[in-house]
């Protein structure tokens, strides 16, 4: 199949694709913060952010999503993996039991006072070790073609 040729077809799927990408990352970021109250956080945000990424990359092709978001997934995992393991290594140097959170109380410009929590710290890491893992593994099985 030449690729080339079938592109001109694909106007309607890319015009869509771009639109329910935006869609998909906002609820993704919604699911991420809802993630410490609720059900939620770093795995299932970055599940839908992954699926954003693979909906441009079958819209699209590897090369355009490449030039768009030029991102080492591979780099990625290993960062989100370092700020998940500090984070929750962390509680060991203050000599309380492993992944034991920490919180305080700041008062934010345009915010006023809000609880910020080391378990959000935690969720990034995981959020981005489950961006950077699925998207190398779908990579990887779409360069095998």
């Amino acid at each position: 199949m030449n690729r080339k040729n079938d592109q001109v077809n694909d106007v309607i799927l890319q015009t869509a694709a771009v639109i329910i990408f935006f869609i998909i990352i906002v609820f993704s970021i919604n699911l991420f913060f809802a993630g410490h109250y609720s059900p939620g956080g770093g795995f299932i945000g970055g599940l839908m952010t992954a699926a954003a990424l693979v909906l441009l990359l079958l819209a699209f092709d590897s090369k355009t999503l490449a030039d768009v978001l030029p991102f080492d997934y591979r780099k990625m995992t290993a960062l989100g993996l370092a700020i998940a393991l500090l984070t929750s290594l962390h509680s060991i140097f203050w000599d309380r039991p492993f992944l034991t959170h920490a919180y305080g109380k700041f008062d934010l410009p345009l915010l006023g006072e809000q609880t910020l929590h080391t378990a959000i710290a935690f969720d990034l890491g995981v959020y981005l070790v489950v961006i950077g893992v699925t998207m190398t593994i779908i990579q990887t099985i779409g360069e095998s073609e």
